[in-house]
């Protein structure tokens, strides 16, 4: 009897390894230029900073060959993996080990340390800004990697007005330059490329950069389009995932509520697998199938149950949970009182919470990386009249529901199912009077 308990332990125990095994899925990927069926966002870009108290300045890259005939020149990066270069400035001793571990508390970041280099890489690309002599402002970018500006070529960066009519794809085509770095691979450092697009933002008046590129992966027949932190660095710590389908054609974008961020789902062929990212280590998706299905899972997708939470409103002192919104639609709007954007926005969430009808939906804004004092100030400037709740170390309602940018919504329905994500303004107000009134 003992020997026959022992032989059912030892098979479930082999049954359930191999099941282990086969729920996560290495996924081989291929990069391809460009932005694919994705909407591409811009990361700003600014010269070194000359405090001489910065704590990033041990770690400025020391250049050569900035043109001699230039005015005003100033040089700065562009960061390629930002935590490869922080792990490594932290080896060879240009941060304090207190620094680094602030940096990874407020990134909440625990660093996998297999899939970082101990040995110094070339994580960044240096780039040089300047007046020639007719006092027009030009660029040179390192795009050898090799700290000296002498051998690559100056331009000017292109004006641009960022709007719904800008196409980035055609600019990226045209004036994107392709620079070199380095990056781990199969534990080695390996040489990588990459297109780099910089302009400059006249509404802002700030130069803003992305990387054109993205991969693709297959599975089951099907093809998964893969982009990294929204095209702001190539390093695919954060990787938005999305399904080829044939709503994704002639160079047409993929519907927002499609694509699929970090611990999201995603479904190929009636099965359900959960987007854990790129390894580019291995160079490969990893997906985690599951065999929960949709309507058991918590997200923060449409079309999935919302996760619960729980705080205090700022102002009163009230503890507020999701469940105290069941039966009603809600919408719930994460900010950050830094966020110029959010601040924008703040006159329409007052005047829809006004006029909303509180018995059939309500509002309750999380505020993320942000300090208290501050965010009462913003209350009482603004005469904010709908709950907030500040997610911070011990309430932290930002990393459960994984907000990577501000101000992001999500609009819940009265069984606590998401129906819409990040609509603001005029869009905001059409859906929910679609919703209550059939406007």
């Amino acid at each position: 009897m003992k020997m026959k308990s022992m032989f059912l332990f030892v098979c479930t125990f082999i049954c359930a390894l191999g099941y282990g095994q086969k729920n996560t899925l290495d996924l081989p990927i291929t990069l391809k230029d460009g932005y694919g069926p994705f909407k591409a966002a811009l990361g700003g870009i600014s010269p070194n900073a000359e405090d001489e108290n910065n704590p990033w300045k041990k770690t400025y890259l020391k250049v050569s060959g900035i043109p001699n005939n230039w005015t005003e020149a100033k040089n700065g990066v562009i960061v390629i993996n930002i935590y490869q270069m922080v792990y490594q400035n932290y080896l060879i001793g240009n941060i304090s080990k207190e620094w680094y571990e602030s940096i990874q508390q407020s990134w909440n970041w625990t660093p996998d340390t297999l899939d970082l280099s101990k040995e110094p890489m070339k994580s960044d690309i240096a780039f040089a800004i300047g007046k020639d002599e007719s006092g027009i402002t030009k660029m040179v970018v390192d795009a050898n990697n090799n700290l000296n500006f002498s051998d690559d070529v100056v331009f000017t960066p292109s004006e641009i007005d960022y709007n719904e009519n800008f196409n980035i794809d055609s600019l990226s085509l045209k004036n994107a330059i392709t620079v070199s770095y380095e990056r781990l691979s199969g534990n080695k450092i390996i040489q990588e490329k990459t297109p780099l697009l910089i302009v400059h933002m006249n509404k802002y008046s700030m130069y803003m950069c992305n990387f054109p590129q993205y991969a693709t992966a297959q599975l089951e027949g099907a093809e998964i389009a893969i982009s990294s932190d929204n095209f702001t660095n190539p390093s695919y710590k954060s990787s938005n995932v999305v399904l080829i389908d044939e709503s994704i054609s002639n160079g047409m974008k993929a519907n927002p509520e499609k694509i699929v961020s970090m611990d999201e789902y995603i479904i190929i062929k009636g099965s359900v697998y959960k987007n854990k990212g790129v390894n580019r280590n291995r160079n490969s998706l990893v997906l985690e199938k599951t065999i929960l299905l949709q309507d058991q899972l918590y997200s923060t997708q449409v079309g999935f149950k919302t996760f619960p939470f729980e705080g205090l409103d700022v102002k009163t002192k009230s503890p507020i949970s999701l469940n105290d919104y069941k039966g009603r639609y809600l919408l719930i709007d994460f900010w950050a009182v830094w966020c110029g954007p959010c601040i924008q926005e703040l006159p329409n969430l007052k005047e829809l919470y006004d006029k909303i009808d509180k018995t059939k939906i309500d509002i309750v804004s999380i505020v993320g990386d942000s300090q208290s004092d501050a965010l009462e100030k913003m209350i009482e400037q603004h005469s904010i009249t709908w709950p907030q709740i500040l997610s911070d170390e011990t309430k932290t309602i930002i990393n459960k529901y994984g907000v990577r940018g501000y101000p992001s919504t999500l609009l819940i329905n009265p069984d606590g199912v998401i129906i819409a994500k990040d609509l603001i303004g005029k869009d905001l107000e059409n859906k929910i009077n679609e919703l209550l009134y059939n406007k």
